[in-house]
């Protein structure tokens, strides 16, 4: 396949830069008003496209993928999770897949800690009440939030984001707990001063705040069920900037509402962009539109990333960001 010829199909808007440069290389199709592509949509582009751009928004499934023409030999998925596509099929249709790691580590990480700071010291309800005009000014026991210098964080899942999200916490004086598939290296642990946990469920029940930063898989979707929110102590606090479904949202918000857990600070949700209207209306939730990785330097470098896979492939080399070869 040569560069001239390759038929390129972005189902998103992308940075006006990425937009340029890659239909300077290839025969791009954009999404100029950046609406989430239709099911019929998604059909025409798997049936045109020699590389397919998808982002979360698009469930690429075994049965659209069914429906490919035999021209579709590379998805290069425009963000690092790649929940929404059926790897088995692509792998069995022989369709490369490749997504945008390590790129968008530090914005994740920084809304984490955002988020983290945003519940505890009540800083939505804060901004609410000035903006009510209701705000009566400084009082000794007025919105009181917790304190985070000597609290016990326990992150589920230390990779790189989760790793990211510790040396932050360190800096605010945060007791760095995790659990994760793997013990990472005794020299990161000791950089981050960092405790590991075998069994998340004892984990869970020793901790002041806990971070869900592991990627939605088989085994992590629920990750966070009722039964292990219950073992959350009463003044906890609980983010999450992974993916929604790593949660139970119902279970979540049942649990908030009985005032047994002292709230969440919540990026993403089960099912975007609907959000449980039970969390909306509590005041001790933050919620966030889906902003981890939003910043124009992370949006641009994930655009570079995809040029530079879909660059590689097309000719004749190995992406640097196969996802098969990280499965395997």
């Amino acid at each position: 396949m040569s560069l001239e010829k390759a038929v390129v199909v972005a189902t998103r808007g992308l940075p006006k830069a990425i937009e340029v440069r890659m239909s300077e290389l290839f025969r791009t199709s954009l999404n100029k008003d950046d609406s989430p592509f239709s099911r019929e949509q998604l059909i025409e582009a798997v049936q045109t496209a020699d590389v397919l751009v998808p982002t979360v928004t698009d469930n690429i499934d075994a049965a659209l993928l069914k429906q490919a023409g035999p021209q579709l030999k590379m998805i290069a998925n425009f963000g690092v999770g790649v929940n929404h596509i059926d790897l088995e099929e692509a792998r069995a249709r022989g369709i490369l897949v490749t997504n945008t790691p390590g790129v968008l580590t530090e914005d994740t990480a920084d809304m984490t800690m955002a988020l983290l700071l945003s519940v505890t010291r009540r800083l939505a309800e804060g901004e609410r009440l000035v903006r009510s005009g209701e705000w009566n000014g400084w009082a000794p026991t007025t919105m009181l939030g917790a304190r985070l210098w000597g609290k016990r964080l326990g992150i589920i899942g230390m990779g790189r984001i989760g790793q990211a999200v510790a040396r932050r916490a360190k800096g605010f004086g945060i007791a760095v707990h995790y659990h994760n598939r793997n013990q990472i290296s005794e020299e990161i642990e000791q950089e981050l001063d960092a405790t590991y946990w075998d069994d998340l469920d004892q984990m869970l029940g020793h901790m002041d705040l806990v971070s869900v930063n592991t990627p939605l898989t088989a085994s992590t979707h629920h990750i966070l069920n009722a039964e292990r929110l219950a073992l959350l102590q009463p003044h906890c606090f609980v983010i999450n900037t992974s993916r929604g479904e790593v949660i139970d949202e119902e279970a979540l918000a049942d649990i908030l509402a009985a005032g047994k857990l002292a709230g969440a600070a919540l990026d993403v949700y089960e099912k975007e962009p609907e959000v449980n209207p039970k969390l909306i209306d509590l005041n001790n939730v933050v919620l966030l539109p889906h902003l981890g990785s939003a910043t124009v330097e992370g949006r641009v470098q994930m655009g570079e990333r995809v040029i530079i896979n879909i660059k590689s492939f097309v000719d004749g080399h190995r992406p640097p960001d196969r996802i098969f070869e990280a499965m395997l």
